[in-house]
């Protein structure tokens, strides 16, 4: 018999009561809207149920753009058993995911959020052991899951067929496709904290310079840097200073002597006028007396791209504050947005309920969320864009791909959290209790968005 005349058949499951325990992405960036898999259900059509083998709740974005497919992935155990066994349920969850994309994917870069220092080893040696060579840059941050979790994961993985990965050194990895070069480290840790803040910070960029030099880049090549400090807004005396000063301003003064160093060497980026260009920053607070840094580069010879730094025009930019905020004042852009081809990456400064210099509504967590919210709608939006001479750029709110939520107290978090489902949807999120560098701040939030720029 002909093969023509062989009858036609659907051989995709009827989804009509199927239950499909595929871990669907809250959000998909630039791709059709269908699973992958051979359920053939539609991407959101049925509820992202977990297996019953899982314990983890997670959220993931998926974005593909160029040879290279990209997830963000946020991973919170439920908050019972062991602190271990919590961890070894998270890893788990993250490699279910990985191995249901539809081709493979390798951790990149991850960061863990921790309810206490003393769990730090043996989670590192469970990733260590479970990931072995292929082990991605991590940094451990003593900033307890507000839902009482041990631990939580914030992961970013890569994958592709064009796609090449090396590991220059332990907590680097570069990740290399369509003539870009993405370098990530992350658990650059300070000496131990006998040193002062300022002393710190300045041998932890110090570091930072030896680890981008292993992989053969400098600081001009970092669009996005994040810095957590403990005891963030305590006051101390200083090598310089007997004088009791905040630890924060210290970081602020050392970051700023770093980077006329760096601007000294010409390894600093400068737009089309010559002023110096700074990287997005998140400055936030973690329990204990350490400094962590972690970091995102690229390398690129590609004539369509660029880097344009964003500023909120409701908001004084961050290096131009006056001194009564800090002796040096911070040097972050509110936002870095990477635009390569018409696709573009916006990655968001930690932002807080500040307009102008001063922070609004003290002392009321909701009206706090909203303007934090807002703060980073008004950032985003194409009129900023067109603003900053970007003209057809831009994200909405929707085009976020992940958040994570600084939650000053305990008490606030359920009303914290209800604002930002109510504002931003199912959206991957992690929310952390950490101090934020001003003492009437209660909340601080950071993110990613993956848009298109209009031709």
């Amino acid at each position: 018999m002909n093969d023509s005349s062989m009858p036609v058949v659907d051989r995709r499951p009827d989804t009509s009561s199927a239950i499909c325990y595929r871990m669907q992405p809250a959000r998909q960036m630039f791709t059709g809207g269908y699973c992958s898999h051979a359920c053939g259900i539609a991407a959101g059509g049925l509820a992202n149920r977990m297996p019953p083998c899982l314990l983890s709740d997670q959220q993931h974005t998926v974005v593909e753009f160029g040879d290279a497919h990209r997830a963000v992935l946020m991973v919170t155990p439920q908050a019972i058993g062991r602190a271990i066994d919590q961890a070894w349920e998270a890893v788990s969850t993250v490699r279910v995911i990985l191995n249901q994309q539809p081709f493979p994917m390798t951790l990149s870069m991850q960061t863990v959020f921790v309810r206490r220092a003393e769990d730090i080893e043996p989670f590192r040696n469970l990733f260590e052991a479970y990931y072995g060579k292929r082990m991605p840059p991590t940094s451990f941050i003593v900033q307890p899951p507000c839902g009482g979790q041990a631990l939580a994961i914030e992961a970013w993985a890569v994958g592709g067929e064009r796609v090449e990965i090396q590991h220059p050194a332990v907590d680097v990895m570069t990740v290399s496709h369509d003539d870009l070069r993405w370098i990530h480290i992350a658990g650059v840790v300070a000496p131990e904290p006998t040193i002062d803040a300022y002393g710190q910070a300045a041998a932890l960029f110090a570091e930072l310079t030896k680890r981008l030099a292993l992989c053969g880049a400098s600081f001009r090549d970092i669009p996005r840097i994040w810095l957590y400090q403990g005891g963030i807004t305590r006051n101390e005396s200083s090598l310089a200073s007997p004088a009791l000063v905040q630890r924060y301003q210290e970081m602020n003064r050392a970051r700023t002597d770093y980077f006329e160093e760096m601007q000294g060497w010409g390894l600093m980026n400068t737009d089309d006028k010559g002023r110096v260009i700074y990287p997005a920053s998140t400055g936030i607070g973690m329990a204990g007396r350490g400094l962590t840094l972690s970091c995102l580069g690229l390398q690129t010879q590609r004539s369509d791209v660029r880097l344009i730094a964003l500023e909120n025009p409701q908001q004084t930019s961050a290096f131009d504050y006056a001194h009564r905020f800090s002796a040096k004042s911070p040097k972050f852009s509110r936002a870095m947005a990477i635009a390569i081809g018409d696709y573009l990456t916006t990655w968001i400064s930690g932002t807080a309920s500040i307009l102008n210099s001063e922070t609004v509504h003290a002392g009321d967590i909701e009206r706090q969320t909203h303007q934090t919210i807002d703060n980073i709608q008004r950032l985003i939006a194409a009129e900023n864009f067109a603003r900053h001479g970007a003209n057809g750029a831009g994200a909405e709110l929707s085009d976020l791909a992940k958040v994570r939520v600084y939650v000053k107290h305990l008490e606030d978090f359920e009303k914290c959290r209800a604002i930002c489902h109510q504002r931003l949807g199912d959206l991957p999120t992690i929310y952390a209790r950490a101090d934020v560098c001003r003492s009437d701040l209660l909340v601080e939030i950071e993110g990613v968005a993956f848009s298109r720029v209009a031709v």
